[in-house]
């Protein structure tokens, strides 16, 4: 049995935990996948080199708007794949991999097998148990598969396989209305490939604004086969892929099916009782204010414990158990104020705050303005008709609400009003005491602050 100072269970976000301040410690990593987590090897960074290409290639497709006729001749998976996974994120997770267990790091020691809790701070991983003065759990998220699917037996993927496939499939049914299965659906479409969406409710990214989950719903219609308001009854493999059975006694025949239906935290394939770590009802490891799991000198951070499974909270809630944990005299909350999310779809999607529907809920005193792209002059040069910045804020303070975007480049254009936001700043003359480049795309969100009104 083998004792560290420090054990770290998960090498995504938990990898980013030893700093110069941990020269002196002994530290355990334990991954069983591959360096890196969810985001680097099959989520946010390869997603989004895939949504790029499905950008290219469908403003291509649909530049008569502009003046030009465009066209996709060819669609080289191979290379796409070659591109996103061999040439770079391959490389970057074994080297992040050789890194820790190389001469640079020599007071860290890698374990490659599942960790598993038989007893308070001990765990088994593999052949060996080891112990440690302080534990962190970071050991995400996975896909979760409605039982049907998981027990038909035949051939599905997730987005831990989708995008390694051997070949572009020419038809893909994609389970789930959330924001995974938009920007697959948008990958895929964009590449060519004829997606059908597959869903239990009537509406697609169901918790937006309304203003933006209504325009989402509408294009998504005109894009894509879109079937609401059912189940995937049985799955068969068939001799050109798949046969997908709906409870509505509907079948669809597919070259291949996307279950994209939600993430689960890992805690539960810990033995975590082991340790005396509850979890919350919904699977996640209960940690309080600081981090700290109901266990002490155990702490959690990321998709396994966190209300948010974004890897920007991830990686915000790391700094702050690396600091707790090397200042327990002086504390810092888990940062989960004014938390922003951004959807890679076509257009993007991105937001920040209450959504006009939760602050009527609160009955606050707010004024609401709508500004279309299509309003400014750049939104005029992209010939835009549906994009929409949407600002909340209220009347009597000038505190921004929530900030909501519909469009080319929603991911970006937030990030002043996420400052805003964090920096509790008065939005009445936030417009005025600054340049707006004129005639740039953030000129949207200039217009929609001058459309506010305050008492």
């Amino acid at each position: 049995m083998t004792h560290y100072d420090l054990i770290i269970i998960g090498a995504g976000s938990g990898n980013s935990i030893p700093t110069p301040e941990h020269d002196d410690i002994s530290i355990a990593i334990i991954e069983k996948d591959k360096f890196g987590g969810t985001c680097m090897n099959v989520g946010c960074i390869p997603t989004k080199m895939y949504v790029y290409a499905a950008d290219v290639a469908h403003q291509t497709e649909h530049s008569q708007k502009l003046g030009i006729t465009g066209e996709v001749t060819n669609v080289d998976w191979d290379s796409i794949v070659d591109r996103v996974f061999t040439n770079r994120i391959d490389k970057i997770a074994e080297g992040g991999e050789a890194y820790r267990r190389g001469d640079e790091t020599p007071n860290i020691t890698v374990y490659d097998q599942r960790a598993e809790f038989i007893g308070p701070k001990t765990i088994k991983t593999g052949d060996d148990v080891i112990t440690g003065d302080q534990i962190i759990i970071a050991t995400g998220s996975r896909p979760q598969i409605p039982e049907a699917i998981a027990e038909s037996g035949a051939t599905y993927h997730t987005n831990e396989t989708i995008m390694r496939l051997p070949e572009q499939p020419k038809s893909l049914v994609i389970v789930g209305g959330g924001f995974i299965a938009m920007e697959f659906a948008h990958v895929f479409a964009g590449l060519g490939t004829d997606v059908t969406i597959v869903n239990r409710s009537e509406t697609l990214l169901r918790w937006l604004d309304t203003d933006l989950s209504s325009r989402f719903n509408k294009q998504a219609r005109e894009r894509f086969n879109v079937i609401t308001h059912v189940n995937v009854n049985d799955l068969e493999n068939t001799s050109t892929g798949v046969k997908v059975s709906l409870d509505n006694g509907a079948a669809l025949d597919a070259d291949a099916i996307l279950v994209a239906t939600g993430r689960i935290p890992n805690g539960d394939q810990m033995n975590l009782d082991a340790a005396g770590i509850d979890m919350h009802n919904d699977g996640r490891i209960k940690v309080d204010d600081y981090g700290r799991t109901t266990a002490e000198g155990i702490w959690a951070l990321g998709d396994v414990s966190s209300p948010y499974m974004l890897k920007h909270v991830a990686n915000a809630e790391t700094k702050a158990v690396r600091h707790n944990m090397l200042n327990p005299d002086d504390m810092v909350p888990m940062p989960h104020d004014h938390v922003p999310s951004a959807i890679f779809t076509h257009p993007q999607i991105a937001t920040v705050g209450l959504t006009e529907e939760q602050a009527r809920g609160m009955d606050l005193d707010i004024t609401v303005k709508v500004q279309n792209y299509g309003d400014v002059a750049y939104g005029w040069a992209m010939e835009d008709n549906d994009g929409i910045c949407k600002l909340i804020a209220d009347k009597n303070t000038g505190k921004l609400l929530g900030a909501h975007y519909y469009g080319p480049q929603a991911s970006t254009l937030i990030q002043q009003m996420i400052t805003v936001m964090a920096f509790d700043m008065d939005v009445r003359d936030f417009a005025q005491k600054q340049y707006w480049i004129h005639p740039a795309l953030p000129e949207v969100t200039e217009n929609a602050l001058l459309g506010l009104e305050f008492n």
